[in-house]
């Protein structure tokens, strides 16, 4: 029953260009809301990417101060008495 009517209504031309129209609109309505979500999952990576990066400058850095820092108590009094703290 549902069948026939439905092959009844689309018959007609304008209900054709009516469900042309329609598929249309929700095609355009899917790319715009699948761009919205490529939008947000490649913000999230750009935030990713950004910690990820300050993570290596805050890691480098330690590495630095530990490659200059006295490797005994004697290093460490001499770096005292000669004024480089």
């Amino acid at each position: 029953m549902w069948a026939s009517l439905l092959a009844g209504i689309l018959a007609r031309p304008w209900a054709r260009r009516a469900a042309a129209l329609a598929l249309v609109a929700l095609t355009i309505t899917l790319f715009i809301l699948n761009l919205r979500r490529q939008g947000e999952r490649a913000g999230r990576a750009a935030e990713r990417l950004e910690t990820l990066e300050r993570t290596h400058a805050i890691q480098h850095q330690m590495l630095d101060a530990a490659a200059r820092r006295p490797r005994s108590r004697d290093d460490l009094l001499d770096r005292l008495r000669g004024g480089e703290f």
